[in-house]
């Protein structure tokens, strides 16, 4: 497995395991309180701080159990990358268009970001399976 298929892989368990906590989170306080009580913003900076700093920790922890023979990308890594963006990005642009759509209608604040961060994380997890999946069948 290259360098880059393994930063895919804690990408990807990353993203999941911290949205879900959001998601919990979230889900815990909108089955007791109205959206407009919710306190979706710390939640929201804290997940998204945490799923930065474990990328980063988990990448170092992965290249240290099983190191690669090389860390430098070559072309069908970046065609691969590339390829996973421009396809993730689609998610990404539906949540922004929920986010708009929300607007319009004037809805709760709380909804707008949740359609956004919905968009954030849909677009790194369908980018990453998109990769995933290039590196292992190929194109």
């Amino acid at each position: 497995m290259t360098y880059e298929e393994k930063g895919v892989w804690v990408y990807i368990l990353v993203v999941l395991a911290t949205y879900s906590v959001y998601v919990a989170i979230v889900l815990g306080q909108l089955a007791s309180s109205p959206v407009a009580e919710i306190d979706y913003v710390p939640p929201l900076l804290w997940t998204i701080g945490a799923s930065i700093v474990s990328a980063i920790v988990l990448r170092v922890i992965v290249e240290t159990v099983r190191p690669s023979d090389s860390h430098r990308g070559d072309a069908r890594d970046r065609e691969i990358d590339g390829t996973g963006e421009r396809i993730g990005r689609w998610a990404l642009i539906v949540g922004a268009l929920g986010a708009l759509v929300l607007t319009i209608l004037n809805a709760e604040h709380f909804w707008i970001a949740n359609a956004i961060y919905l968009g954030f994380a849909a677009s790194a997890v369908l980018a990453s399976i998109v990769k995933v999946r290039l590196y292992r069948r190929g194109f």
